[in-house]
Formats: C-alpha cells, structure tokens, sequence
C-alpha cells in the first residue's frame, strides 16, 4: 500500500485548509459538512450578494440552517470572498459551478473553464483540485487537466486531480450531504486516494471508481435513469389519457408487485438542474463517438411536451364551462421544480405560465416558498393562497403538490381544476381534470 502523501496527512488532521468555488445548491452545503468536520474553509463566489449573506451567517440554500452557517462563520471555520487570489492559501479546491445547456442542447462548460483559470496561476505543489459540476465523461482529464498541468509537475505528485459528482437532492429530509455515498475518480490511483481522503472526513461511505471518466457516467446515468423512467410514465400517462384509463390507478396497482418494477410518476414536466439536463450531456458525447442515444433523446422529447399537455387539460377543462384560454384567469398552484422546495430551475410551471399567457390567459401563481419569480422579463409576484383566490379563477392548475397547500380548499372552492400531481386523490373527481 503507497505511503500517504501530505495532503492526506493534513486532511487525516483537519488541518488543511479548503476552498470551495461555487456556494450555490451544492457548494454551500457541502462548505458547511467541511466546516462541522473542522475544516478552516473559504467560499469563493462571484455573487456579492452570496458572500455577504455568507459572511453575516446567514444562509441562503433552504436546506442548510442559518444556526449552522452563524455557528461556524462565528468559529471562524467558514468565510466567503471574492477575493480568488486567496485561492494560493488552500490546500484543496473543490470546484462545485453550474453546467447549463445551451440553446442547442449541447454542453456549456464555461463556468467549469473560468473556475480552472482562476486556479491555475495560483497553484501550489501538492494542492488537491476535485470537479464536483456534473459534466460528460472526459471533461476533467481533457479540458481541465491541461489547463493546471506544468512542465516541471507531475500529476499524483505534485497535485492531484479528481472528479466527484455531487448528489444533491433539495428538500430530502432524509438524504443530505453527510449520508449520501460519494464516487470519486482520480486522474491517477494517489489522486483518488487523495479525493477519498477528502471525503472520508465528511461522508459516511466513500466508493472510489477506477478512473474520472468513470466517475463522470456515473452521474449521467444516475439522472439519464430518471429521465428515461419518467418520459416513459408521462408516455403511458398521454396513452392512457387517450384510452379514458386511469393512470394513476395503474402505476399503484403496478407498484404493489414486489420485484422487478419501480414505480415513476407522471407530472406537468421536468425540473431542476439535473434529470433535464444531465441526460443531454450523455446524448451530446455519445454523437462525438459516433452513437445515437435514441432512448434519452426520445424521454427528453416526451418529458419536454408534458407542459403542452397540461395547458390542453386547461383548454379542455375551460371548455367544458363554455370558456376559451383567452381572456380566462388561470391559476398555477407551485412554480419550484418540486414538492417542498423554493428551487425553480427548469421548473415546467414556469413554462406553463408562459404558454398561457401566450395564449391570452389572465396567469396568476401562488406558492408557499416564494414571493415572486422572474417571469417573461419582469418580476410576477405571488398570489394569497385562499378560499376568495381560488373561487375567482376560472381553473387552477396543480403544478407542484407542496404539502403544505389545503387540497380540501382546492376542491371545495375551484370551479375547474387541472390537477397534474393526483394531489385530489379521493377528494373530488367533478371538474377535475387530471394528467
């Protein structure tokens, strides 16, 4: 067994100093496991706004508890700056940045570029350097490799460099950082020895991989499974809609078998930064290689329709009371991505409000978890979730089944309702019109 380098000395102690660049969805949570280990630990951050609210002890990341930011800003074990010269001071950098799609659906690695040309100048020997931004298999050993390599520097030697994919989940009560096993995959066999000493000291189980190209698919498929799994409920959910079946009904039926199903549930589309993208990552590299994913591109063509679907329920359910979309007051109950949460990245509400209102309907929201969204370049604030609000839309939209909306009140007070969530389940079936 090789002899444990420095760095995996001084993680063993809690006495190397980390910097995570990038304190969003993933990066501040994962800050604040580092910090509680008892880690000294910096947050890099181009937001202004992230790195004052970080620096008062205030969190903004619903999942991560302000008492817990206060605490270790006040122990002096958590900081953020925008300042990334301070990059030269720590021994290892986990970068942890978004990676969007552009308009083509092909990958966008710019933030992933800008954060590697940050460190490289400022580098030290022995540094560790972990790509946590979910990407397609290659990024690490061929784009970001290349731009911190030296020629004096050998890698596994004199820096390490590995990928790990981050496996965040908001609004899990039961599966956060600490608890959810963590793949790494180093460029060489002392890199993943470093990256898995990194992680040991703040996750319960640690599965190193034999390469990052390996650790890189493993997140693709991870999310490419749900993406596929769902775009074929929403398929059978559009089939049995045609045959007057009750898809629900089927799915709980199904899931009573005890192997060799998993039940996925339909909804208005999908959200998040991950299932609607990742998959699209993988797509993308398999025609560099010459393969054509059928089966991904065809879930994303399904899962990308769902919001067309549930605004024709609205058509429909309109015009069983002799009205039209034009001119109508729609209602969208929940505009995060999912149940529970204030996250509304990619979230298909969004698109249902803008194709409603393209189509001439008076669009309101309402949602528990937040006052307004950026919607059609302007701000549209929340709509009072109660009894008057609901009587005086012409149809409400379930979008986003948060526990905490009264669903009695929804089904004794909305004249019509399109419910893409079963959230009415046994409460009323008259002038409801489900996915």
């Amino acid at each position: 067994m090789a002899a444990a380098t420095r760095i995996e000395e001084r993680l063993k102690r809690r006495t190397a100093r980390i910097g995570v660049l990038g304190l969003g969805y993933v990066g501040l949570p994962l800050a604040v496991e580092f910090g509680k280990a008892g880690f000294q630990v910096t947050g890099f951050e181009i937001n202004e706004k992230r790195v004052a609210a970080l620096n008062r002890g205030r969190s903004y990341i619903q999942d991560v508890p302000s008492r817990e930011v206060r605490d270790l800003v006040r122990q002096g074990k958590l900081r953020g700056t925008m300042n990334f010269d301070e990059l030269r001071r720590m021994d290892v950098v986990d970068i942890c940045v978004p990676t969007p799609l552009r308009k083509t659906k092909d990958p966008d690695v710019s933030y992933i570029l800008a954060a590697v040309r940050e460190i490289a100048p400022r580098m030290k020997r022995g540094q560790l350097i972990v790509l946590e931004s979910t990407t397609y298999p290659g990024t690490t050993d061929e784009l970001v490799l290349p731009l911190l390599q030296r020629d004096s520097w050998k890698i596994g030697r004199d820096f390490y460099l590995a990928f790990s994919p981050e496996r965040v989940d908001p609004g899990n009560p039961t599966y956060q950082t600490a608890n959810i096993p963590k793949v790494v995959g180093g460029v060489t066999p002392a890199c993943s020895r470093a990256a898995a000493a990194l992680y040991s000291a703040v996750v319960e189980r640690v599965v190193p991989v034999s390469s990052t190209q390996v650790a890189e698919m493993v997140k693709l498929l991870e999310n490419t499974f749900r993406s596929v799994n769902i775009g074929l409920v929403n398929e059978i959910a559009l089939m049995c809609d045609k045959m007057k079946i009750d898809v629900w009904e089927v799915i709980d039926a199904a899931a009573t078998k005890p192997f060799g199903f998993m039940p996925f549930y339909p909804g208005p589309g999908l959200g998040g930064h991950c299932i609607p993208v990742d998959p699209f990552y993988l797509s993308w590299k398999a025609r560099q290689s010459g393969f054509e994913a059928r089966f991904i591109e065809l879930a994303g063509q399904v899962n990308g329709s769902m919001p067309y679907h549930v605004v024709n329920r609205v058509r429909e359910a309109l015009n069983s009371r002799r009205k039209s979309v034009r001119g109508s007051r729609v209602l969208v109950l929940g505009v995060a991505y999912k149940a529970d949460i204030d996250d509304v990245r990619e979230s298909p509400s969004l698109d249902i409000l803008d194709i409603l209102e393209k189509e001439g309907a008076k669009v309101s929201f309402s949602d528990p978890y937040l006052d307004s969204i950026q919607h059609a370049g302007r701000k549209l604030r929340a709509t009072p979730f109660r009894a008057s609000t609901l009587r005086s839309a012409d149809c409400v939209v379930i979008a986003t089944a948060h526990k905490v909306f009264d669903y009695g009140l929804v089904a004794k007070h909305a004249k019509t309702i399109v419910d893409s969530r079963n959230a009415l389940k046994g409460r009323r079936t008259r002038g409801v019109f489900r996915l």
